[in-house]
């Protein structure tokens, strides 16, 4: 099971790298028509463009945050159980959470309607919520 429950967190990871590549491909030709990055204030950074690109365009980056965020707690409850012994049900959540955070990213950078986006991130959260509360219990059946 040890494999299996770390699929999920290694897909969500490479769906991060996904989400950063879509981020530069938006904003880079965005930034073109800008004068390029040449013209950037010395310690720019990313936040910095709010209200300079258009918010479509800065959704990616939005959703590209949020996936350094809330999914470290998600990789983190994946490797407990992965070392303590993953069952069937953690795997199923793993995939849940991964699944809903992809649908989520796609959502917030095409569409990004709140109360939409907003039920995506409960029901990945009751994911969570679900595995954090599992990997709690396997801690204290080792100790």
């Amino acid at each position: 099971m040890q494999g299996a429950i770390l699929m999920p967190a290694a897909v969500l990871v490479l769906w991060s790298l996904v989400m950063m590549f879509w981020m530069a491909g938006s904003r880079l030709p965005a930034l073109s028509k800008l004068g390029g990055l040449g013209n950037a204030k010395p310690g720019g950074r990313g936040q910095d463009l709010e209200g300079v690109l258009p918010d479509h365009i800065n959704w990616k980056a939005h959703n590209y945050a949020h996936l350094m965020e809330q999914p470290t707690l998600f990789y983190a409850t994946v490797m407990i159980l992965a070392i303590l012994g993953a069952t069937p049900v953690d795997v199923g959540l793993a995939w849940g959470y991964a699944g809903i955070r992809v649908i989520h990213s796609v959502w917030q950078s095409t569409v990004n309607r709140v109360p939409v986006r907003f039920t995506l991130f409960l029901l990945s959260s009751m994911c969570l919520i679900a595995l954090a509360i599992r990997a709690l219990v396997a801690t204290f059946g080792q100790s």
